[in-house]
């Protein structure tokens, strides 16, 4: 049935809910608690009536990095640190008892860190009572003479009220004076003195605008959602000293019109101030508290004070109460003091505490996030699902910002130093809830009958009874009269009975005749009064024949009913057994199921901690994954670019070596087919050392042998555009190898127009090396543009020119004439041999540039 309820539509949808489509803002209220040291430091400033200033203390702009702001946070009223109880109640509750009054809803509830005076603002203290018992006061000031008795108001288990009539209330009334531990009369309640100090508000607060003619119940609740379990702390369950028993957890249930309540809730009716707080106080002992290092008794759990007004009308007479369901009307304010949001590091919480600790911060973080999706919705007229259910104190709440009531909420605050960054969370948190609207509710129904009957049909008795008292008997002489009265009335008057004169004869006779008169109907009246006796004793005596008759019938009843309650006693006593016999099974399963619950607990917590630790390795995991898809990655591109540049390497050097071999068999053709000539002479090493200019590789060529062709050195980046800077020191080389670059632009000094229009540069080096020959290097860079303007050369790569003459080398002589060592070794080559030998090979794997050298291996003999 619930399930095929829940998918029609809400009934929260219809029109009745909302009055015009109106929505009011939650109203958010700031309160200061006063420093407890003198010359404390304070974080917190107040600026106006409406605004508040958070700056860091002293030191803080260090630790953050040098940030330093002040923030400001506008509310509906600042309470500053002197303002009275009475105030607060004022502005904040006593507009919800007036809607509470008239049939609507509220919530109000406390909010801050640990410490804060959260408890103070709706407990008090004594002498100074809070928003609590002010509130109790002032509903019971206003409806005191329009209670209804007891049990005339009667709650069922569904969150609905009924009205009984006074027969069943009398008797709900004798039922519950015979019981054992039954409750004091409210004009005889005897105040706990611990408690009457909080209680003795001397404001007299009483509410305007309260219906005279209707009667008016109220009942109070008081429960504790403590580790997202809600507990009844007004069950009045006897403890067992042999089996005890836990305090068993109570479940949220919807009702027909889709309002939250706690099922099988202790909820009792009370007539007065001293004994509803009283019920409170009962209720207020069994709330969990704890000592930690920021306050000394810090709740442990979130309290729920529910407050129920039941009223109904009295019909057109203003006597008795209308049994009329539609008519009767039921609304509650619920006063809750959230427990304080608090950091383990500060409270040095362990174990329990700890746990208990990461429960309330977790039922807040969620009520802030109900709120910031409400926010959202509203705003961006988006449809984000409100997580309602993932926390039992925003479930049992769901209905008030679902437009089921007022929302009203007091943040309180520490102005203390130490509290700066936990009083900025709060500040931010109550700015966002004073930015959802709250959809005011419907009126409720008017009865049609006319107003002030009560107090005039009152007025009417007061005056029929007064005017019974002035008379003396009924009002206008209608009264009933004695039978003596009757009779004396109905006899004749008597005649004037003096007598003036002797002779007179009319008197007399005239009073005879009417006393004979008065005789005859003195007689009549006797025969009559005889005969009305008679018929009065025929009709008792028929009575009495009837009442014999009637006894025996009773009797015969009586013994009937005898029986068939001897026959429902047994069965009693058969339901009893099989009752305790349910019950012990009932304690069997209720054991079981407090064990499974606690291993439930302990799995759901060994649960988030693995979900946690899960999640830990999962992001690690992530993060090592990113990292190393980073390192592969640079690795591959490492390698890639090490890949290409050995590639290049490895290219240039085959192609040199293809180039040295075309050379080699180049200078081998034309050795060849050079003729014989005469033995050239080696020079010494040291003429050569003492030329100056340059000579060429080889000797000159015979006239009659083809010309070479001089190939030029192409630069490999030939595609770019180039410096080419030679000094004018230089000296040309002449030789075949002649670095060429084409569309470059020669200079003989580097300036900045010649740098501005290209993109590479080559500088010319010449110098000499150890063994005396030229050596010429080409030192190569990029020119890129610097932030100046300017234009700058990185070099790059340097490339080597040496060249080597092979001419001093002689002709091997002939083997019949020996020679002495020394000259065997210049002896032992000739011209066209060392010709034959000489090779031009560059050096290969150098990424600097190629460089050439000349290598003559001797020629093996023959044996």
């Amino acid at each position: 049935m619930k399930a095929a309820a829940r998918t029609k539509t809400p009934r929260k949808q219809v029109p009745k809910k909302t009055s015009n489509n109106l929505k009011d803002p939650v109203g958010v209220y700031c309160r200061l608690r006063p420093v407890s040291v003198p010359d404390q430091e304070c974080c917190i400033e107040v600026i106006s009536s409406t605004t508040v200033q958070l700056h860091p203390p002293d030191g803080y702009r260090i630790i953050r990095n040098g940030e330093y702001r002040e923030v400001q946070y506008s509310f509906k009223e600042v309470f500053g640190t002197n303002v009275a109880q009475r105030r607060v109640f004022d502005v904040v509750a006593k507009p919800l008892l007036e809607d509470l009054i008239h049939g609507r809803n509220g919530l109000l509830f406390t909010y801050g860190v640990t410490g804060s005076g959260k408890t103070h603002t709706m407990t008090g203290s004594p002498g100074d009572g809070g928003l609590l018992p002010r509130c109790l006061d002032t509903i019971f000031n206003s409806i005191r003479p329009l209670q209804a008795k007891r049990y005339v108001f009667k709650l069922d288990d569904k969150n609905g009220v009924e009205v009984q009539c006074e027969v069943d209330a009398l008797l709900e009334r004798q039922k519950r004076d015979t019981l054992p531990f039954a409750k004091t009369p409210s004009g005889k309640w005897q105040v706990d003195p611990e408690i009457a100090d909080m209680i003795n508000v001397q404001d007299n607060c009483k509410l305007e605008e309260v219906d005279e003619d209707n009667v008016y119940s109220v009942f109070v609740s008081y429960i504790e959602i403590y580790n997202n379990y809600i507990y009844d702390l007004l069950d009045e369950t006897p403890l067992d000293p042999i089996k005890p028993k836990a305090p068993q957890s109570k479940i949220l249930r919807e009702d027909q019109n889709h309002n939250m309540y706690v099922a099988a809730c202790t909820e009792i009716e009370v007539k007065s101030t001293e004994e509803a707080f009283e019920v409170f106080w009962r209720g207020q002992k069994k709330r969990r508290v704890a000592d930690t290092q920021l306050n000394h008794e810090s709740s442990r759990s979130h309290s729920v004070f529910l407050i129920k007004l039941a009223q109904a009308p009295l019909d057109a007479d203003g006597d008795n109460v209308l049994q009329d369901r539609e008519l009767i009307t039921l609304s509650q304010l619920s006063l809750v003091d959230l427990a304080g949001s608090e950091r383990t590091n500060r409270t040095k919480a362990e174990g329990n505490r700890l746990r208990e600790a990461g429960n309330i911060n977790q039922s807040l973080m969620t009520l802030r996030t109900c709120i910031e999706a409400l926010r959202e919705n509203q705003a961006y007229g988006t449809n984000k699902m409100v997580p309602y259910r993932d926390s039992k104190l925003t479930h049992l709440f769901k209905n008030y910002f679902d437009g089921e009531g007022k929302v009203r909420m007091i943040v309180c605050v520490n102005p203390k130093a130490e509290d700066y960054d936990e009083s900025l969370q709060v500040m931010r948190f109550a700015e966002i809830t004073q930015e959802v609207e709250v959809a005011r509710p419907a009126d409720k129904p008017l009865c049609g009958l006319t107003p002030g009957r009560r107090f005039k049909n009152q007025a009417f008795k007061e005056e029929l009874s007064r005017q019974l008292e002035i008379r003396g008997g009924p009002i206008g002489g209608e009264r009933e009269r004695s039978l003596t009265e009757l009779l004396v009335q109905s006899f004749p008057p008597l005649p004037c009975c003096e007598l003036l004169d002797i002779d007179d004869d009319q008197t007399l006779p005239r009073l005879i005749e009417v006393l004979e008169k008065r005789h005859r109907i003195r007689k009549a009246l006797t025969e009559e009064f005889t005969k009305n006796v008679l018929a009065v004793k025929s009709m008792l005596q028929e009575m009495d024949a009837s009442m014999v008759s009637k006894e025996n019938y009773t009797q015969v009843k009586m013994t009937e009913k005898d029986k068939v309650i001897s026959g429902q006693r047994t069965e009693i006593e058969r339901l009893e057994k099989k009752a305790k016999t349910l019950e012990y099974k009932i304690d069997i399963l209720e054991k079981t199921t407090a064990i499974y619950e606690e291993e439930k607990r302990n799995l759901h917590q060994e649960l988030e901690n693995k979900s946690q630790k899960l999640q830990r390795q999962v992001s690690d995991k992530r993060r090592l994954e990113v990292r190393l898809q980073g390192m592969v990655t640079e690795t591959t591109m490492k390698w890639e670019k090490e890949c290409e540049r050995r590639v290049a390497a490895k290219q240039l050097e085959m192609q040199n070596k293809l180039w040295v071999k075309d050379e080699k068999l180049k200078q081998l053709k034309a050795i060849v087919t050079e003729p014989k000539s005469s033995k050239p002479e080696r020079p010494s090493r040291e003429k050569d050392r003492e030329k100056v200019l340059p000579r060429s590789l080889s000797p000159p060529p015979v006239p009659n042998a083809p010309p070479i062709r001089l190939r030029h050195r192409r630069s490999r980046s030939a595609g770019e555009r180039w410096v080419d800077h030679k000094p004018p020191s230089n000296v040309q080389t002449e030789t075949v190898m002649q670095p060429h670059v084409p569309h470059a632009i020669t200079v003989a000094a580097a300036n900045e127009k010649a740098l501005a229009k290209c993109d590479k540069y080559m500088l010319t080096h010449q110098e000499l090396a150890s063994d005396g020959e030229i050596e010429t290097k080409l030192i190569k860079g990029d020119v890129f543009k610097t932030r100046g303007g300017g234009q700058a050369v990185q070099f790059t790569e340097i490339e080597t020119l040496k060249q080597e003459s092979p001419t001093g080398r002689k002709r091997r002589s002939s083997p019949s004439s020996p020679l002495p060592p020394e000259e065997a070794t210049e002896s032992e080559w000739t011209d066209v041999e060392t010709r034959c030998s000489v090779a031009v090979e560059m050096k290969a794997g150098s990424h600097l540039g190629p460089g050439y050298q000349h290598h003559a291996q001797p020629k093996r003999r023959k044996p």
